[in-house]
């Protein structure tokens, strides 16, 4: 299986824009720039690599705890995961270094124990996790 992407580039790093296209249409020349991507603390202002990234861990991990789940007997009525990317600037430039997932779950008859363990192997087993060279962190809790 491959998927694709496209991203456009014009101009100096610094002053220069582009735009992200991807092959199912989810996104269509979204617009990127460094001013999106670093100026703008609140991130507000448009997308930005990092933004995609987050959203991309959230929903892998997310599937991949369904799978787990189903693997086991059981069907997540809602499972809601928030992706946290936390990136450094360092001497040699800037570098993604955690991303913590925000898990909260309604799975009718699961015990916590049972629950904390499969969302233990979602994260691990999830295949933008195992691409990640960054600490990923997990908060989870069953909701009743």
């Amino acid at each position: 299986m491959k998927r694709r992407a496209n991203a456009v580039w014009r101009g100096t790093g610094l002053e220069g824009s582009g735009t992200m296209t991807t092959h199912s249409g989810a996104l269509s020349n979204q617009p990127y720039s460094t001013k999106l991507r670093f100026q703008d603390e609140e991130g507000k202002a448009g997308t930005n690599p990092e933004e995609l990234i987050a959203a991309a861990h959230a929903g892998c991990f997310s599937m991949a705890l369904s799978f787990q789940l189903a693997n086991n007997g059981f069907t997540a009525e809602e499972l809601r995961t928030d992706a946290v990317l936390t990136m450094e600037k360092e001497e040699s430039g800037w570098s993604i270094k955690a991303v913590h997932l925000k898990l909260a779950g309604k799975v009718p008859g699961i015990t916590e124990e049972k629950f904390l363990e499969l969302a233990g192997n979602a994260k691990k087993g999830c295949p933008v996790s195992k691409v990640l060279n960054a600490e990923i962190t997990l908060e989870a809790v069953l909701e009743a």
